[in-house]
């Protein structure tokens, strides 16, 4: 093709408005964790993964605009160094002030999981992001309206085209893109990973700690991912002002009653407060009501039915060597923090 037949088709592109789409490429992406797991449940095919699709994903995953009033992103309960949880109160805020009914579950390893939200409300990751844009107390607001908003919005039309291939802004596509950033977030660098590679070792205290865990927790949470993503009840008084059942809500079967979905430990270090409602604000809280404050019932987890007993140093060395689940690595990754480069691309400070 001549230099005046590619001139000419630029400025048929810019006449119609796409010479910032042309020309297009996408970059393939494949996540990496440890050929020793499982295989992810998610289907890639799907929703094959692309750099273009996770960057758009990881600019609507920090975009107030998803909110009724542009004050609530989706990281306003999933702060990346949190383990992308929050930490400053126990359940979730919302638009207007308001609170939510459950504290925010942490956001990582999500290719593995087929249910999500504390009960298991939602069964797809690619449609779960409804479920806070739509709650009244956390973002309160339609998708509909989030698509027009989006739309009047500079930039974000070229970035569903990059990630697409369709610069059509559709809850499709926005959602789809959600879910490719948070399926990058793969937590498996912490010192327990390095060990189970083989390149670290476990102190004495940590390795003591290691096998109280597998003794007396491995069964709910279970290795690598730490968590077995079934529903159990594991011994919670319930909250008066919340009376939460769990998992009951949503099936209305009594032996759901008081079932929650396990959440996985790893990096727990930063994802308190612990429990559904967050009522626990520390490690030992937890491990005092483990051993010492289970309220029986006929939906009790099997595994709690037989009492654990700790003395206070097995206690210590159970949190030391869950302390080696902090994977720094993921926590402070700069590929999953707030992404200036996309909401300033032409500022020289970012």
């Amino acid at each position: 093709m001549s230099k005046n037949n590619i001139l000419a088709l630029l400025s048929l592109f810019a006449f119609f408005g796409l010479a910032m789409y042309f020309p297009f490429t996408t970059s393939p992406v494949n996540i990496a964790y440890p050929q020793s797991w499982p295989k992810p449940v998610y289907d890639f095919n799907k929703n094959p993964i692309t750099q273009e699709g996770i960057d758009l994903g990881r600019k609507l995953f920090y975009d107030p605009i998803l909110s009724k009033d542009s004050s609530i992103s989706c990281s306003s309960c999933h702060l990346s160094y949190t383990a992308f949880t929050h930490v400053d109160h126990a359940l979730s805020h919302g638009v207007n002030d308001s609170i939510g009914t459950r504290n925010s579950p942490s956001l990582m390893n999500l290719a593995w999981h087929n249910s999500f939200m504390w009960d298991g409300a939602v069964n797809h990751l690619d449609v779960q992001a409804l479920a806070p844009i739509s709650h009244p107390a956390e973002m309160n607001e339609n998708i509909n309206n989030v698509i027009k908003k989006l739309k009047n919005t500079s930039g974000y039309s070229n970035m569903f085209y990059n990630a697409f291939k369709d610069s059509s802004i559709t809850g499709e596509h926005l959602l789809k893109a959600i879910s490719q950033f948070e399926l990058t977030l793969i937590s498996c660098n912490s010192k327990y990973d390095s060990v189970m590679r083989k390149t670290s070792t476990f102190t004495l205290q940590e390795e003591n700690g290691y096998q109280i865990y597998q003794k007396n927790c491995a069964s709910c949470h279970s290795e690598p991912l730490f968590t077995n993503s079934q529903f159990e009840n594991n011994g919670l008084f319930i909250d008066s002002l919340l009376n939460d059942f769990g998992r009951y809500n949503i099936t209305k079967n009594p032996t759901d009653s008081l079932k929650f979905k396990v959440p996985t430990l790893r990096n727990i270090e930063f994802s308190f407060p612990y429990m559904h409602d967050g009522r626990f604000k520390s490690l030992s809280q937890v491990l005092k009501h483990y051993t010492s404050n289970i309220n029986t019932s006929s939906t009790l987890s099997k595994d709690l039915k037989t009492s654990i007993q700790l003395t206070s140093n097995e206690k210590v060395d159970l949190i030391v060597f869950l302390l080696t689940l902090t994977d720094k690595h993921f926590l402070f990754n700069k590929k999953y923090s707030f992404p200036k480069e996309l909401f300033y691309p032409h500022r020289k400070d970012r």
